[in-house]
């Protein structure tokens, strides 16, 4: 499993706002592009995204930017793949409406594919901003 780039970027780019919650009031999108070495138009189309999915609130104009929707603890990483990459779902055979599968009908492994997604969204939701914007403890 890999994530895509925008993932990372948006990742990266959520963990840099998270580290001036609370310094400042809004951010904006220069700043980040800045800070975290991503272009600014990718910044930009992602504040459009993570806005679109609840996770910044932007404001345009004059003392417009953006700001986390939400405290750093309570945006997890699943939040972010989910609003970037879409549902977590590892197989094809477990999306609703998709029956490509040659085999499904037979299949003995997709009645588990399930629990696997569970686990892995349920890993992914404990890892919050707040945990990734902070320096790791040394080893």
């Amino acid at each position: 499993m890999r994530l895509s780039a925008q993932t990372d970027y948006a990742v990266v780019m959520l963990a840099a706002a998270a580290r001036h919650c609370g310094v400042s009031g809004r951010l904006n999108a220069t700043l980040l592009a800045d800070e975290t070495g991503l272009p600014l138009p990718t910044v930009q189309k992602l504040v459009s995204r993570l806005s679109s999915a609840g996770l910044i609130e932007s404001a345009r104009g004059t003392g417009g930017g953006f700001r986390l929707a939400r405290p750093p603890a309570a945006i997890s990483l699943v939040d972010i793949v989910e609003a970037i990459e879409g549902p977590i779902t590892l197989t094809a055979c477990v999306d609703k409406g998709r029956h490509d599968c040659c085999i499904e009908e037979s299949c003995r492994v997709k009645p588990h594919w399930n629990a696997v997604n569970g686990a892995v969204r349920s890993t992914l939701a404990g890892v919050t901003l707040a945990t990734l914007s902070t320096q790791p403890e040394p080893a």
